[in-house]
């Protein structure tokens, strides 16, 4: 006998014997039982080749029929998957799906174990807020640059050297914070492309926005603390502040950006930080008008409050048209600055910056120490490398060009043959395009049409999932310049039956 059958073969007849003692019931059913409770409890590991039916009913001296019959519900529950010509697979991944929808089926006592805190429940019961579902689907996920433009092979080269010329010295730990050279040129390439000014001890380097906002609200929030954010935003973003018990004030949007005189309205409850995208309002595409920064800056000012300027797309929302970020007009030194290479180069870099006010930096960097350490030295060196050699300026400068003939392409394709959706702006200002529904819809319809686009392999965003509270717009949010101009149009054409 194969050994993996054996080893199978004897799991299942140790855990049959067990069954059967402790519940007389119909054979399968105890079968069944057996094998759910070896498979829950990680005696037989995932993607292990179970025994065919045959050689089952043999070992254990029951009818083949009654292997059927066990082998069957085990497929219902997903906790066994069959294919031809590959016999039967325990599917151990849906194992952590049924322990945590159903709880476990072996026992033990809840009061043995340490109660999880309140902060830790709060960010599992916001989990399902965050738009971050691991996915190989290009088409059409938001949040993604043209990654078949990214210079690998420069990359590559820089990251040899750096292991070429490594001396052991290099290997041992590094500032919390982040590596002094790179700080140094992110507040140069700043100075230059943003007119933003600052001392590079003033930069962190993290991981990306959600790890920024993560030290932010576990410095400054305190349970109830009000928080104004912009009407729809991030999931993300809801989800963070959310999970650390803020007092969540969603405030909307006019044609400048959030409405200052709806945030003026909220003065009494005393708002600690404000959290605005004014680059490029995710997801609308709105751009805060210079007046309305100003407006944002004095507000802060009278509040004593914070500003969050979350930079997330500058140099796509700036492209046509720049305007002084609110962090180089603000003189009180309130407003923390965000921006990350993830949406501009790949969101597998995991690299992104903050620049905090003066008072922060020794409690940002104490967290820091107690928390994410930092960022792989390696890739921060290399992309200290990648800004000095002006590659960053250039990929930047490419990736805009590449994304405006694959925004102007997908524009055309999906106008074409689209009656349900409404592109909401049509200029190039972002990787993302929002579209919405043209005749009435539920969420749940809204959701539905998401699922049936992802069993197709079409990865798209809930417009409706942005928003706080009950008045929700519905529609789509469609990143497009991850996609090669044969691909994009091939699901474009895809996406446009399956939305009829």
């Amino acid at each position: 006998m194969n050994t993996n059958y054996k080893f199978a073969s004897d799991r299942i007849r140790d855990g049959f014997a067990t069954q059967i003692n402790i519940k007389p019931s119909n054979k399968y059913i105890v079968l069944y039982r057996a094998i759910k409770i070896s498979i829950i409890n990680k005696d037989l590991p995932h993607q292990w080749v179970l025994p065919s039916t045959r050689v089952l009913a043999e070992e254990l001296n029951l009818s083949r029929t009654t292997v059927n019959k066990a082998y069957e519900l085990l497929k219902l529950e997903k906790l066994i998957l069959s294919k031809a010509g590959s016999g039967y697979k325990v599917n151990y991944d849906q194992v952590i799906e049924v322990a945590t929808n159903t709880g476990r089926l072996v026992s033990f006592d809840q009061d043995q174990y340490p109660r999880i805190n309140e902060k830790g429940l709060s960010y599992l019961n916001n989990i399902s807020l965050i738009n971050r579902l691991p996915s190989n689907n290009l088409a059409f996920r938001p949040g993604l640059p043209p990654l078949d433009e990214f210079p690998v092979n420069q990359w590559k080269k820089l990251l040899n050297t750096y292991w070429r010329h490594i001396k052991s010295s290099g290997l041992t730990y590094s500032h919390a914070t982040g590596l002094i050279e790179l700080k140094k040129s992110i507040r140069n390439y700043l100075n230059v492309n943003r007119n933003i000014k600052c001392n590079y001890e003033q930069i962190v380097i993290v991981s990306g926005s959600l790890q920024s906002l993560y030290l932010i609200t576990n410095t400054l929030i305190e349970k109830s603390d009000c928080v104004i954010l912009e009407n729809p935003t991030f999931p993300n973003v809801h989800s963070i502040f959310k999970s650390n018990h803020a007092k969540i004030l969603p405030v909307s949007l006019d044609q400048e950006g959030i409405d200052i005189n709806e945030m003026n309205s909220l003065t009494s409850l005393k708002p600690k930080m404000v959290h605005v995208t004014p680059s490029n309002h995710y997801p609308l595409g709105v751009k805060m008008s210079l007046q309305r920064r100003k407006q944002i800056i004095e507000w802060a000012s009278v509040n004593k409050a914070l500003i969050i300027e979350n930079d997330y797309e500058n140099e796509i929302g700036n492209y046509n048209h720049s305007l002084p970020s609110i962090y180089s007009m603000d003189s009180e030194d309130r407003t923390i600055y965000m921006g990350t290479f993830n949406r501009l180069l790949h969101p597998s870099i995991r690299l992104g910056y903050m620049i905090v006010p003066k008072y922060l930096t020794k409690v940002i960097e104490a967290l820091q120490e107690h928390s994410h350490r930092f960022v792989a030295p390696s890739i921060q060196v290399v992309m200290n490398q990648f800004i000095e050699r002006n590659y960053l300026f250039q990929h930047i400068k490419n990736s805009i060009s590449v994304a405006q003939n694959r925004h102007s392409l997908f524009l055309k394709e999906f106008e074409k043959g689209n009656k349900l959706l409404d592109i909401r702006q049509k200029a190039f200002c972002s990787f993302h395009l929002v579209a919405m529904f043209k005749k009435e819809t539920t969420e749940k319809e809204e959701l539905k049409l998401i699922e049936k686009l992802a069993n197709a392999n079409i990865d798209v965003f809930s417009l409706s999932k942005c928003y706080i509270g009950e008045q929700k717009e519905k529609g789509l949010i469609f990143g497009y310049s991850a996609v090669r101009p044969n691909k994009l149009i091939q699901k474009v054409i895809q996406l446009n039956k399956l939305i009829e």
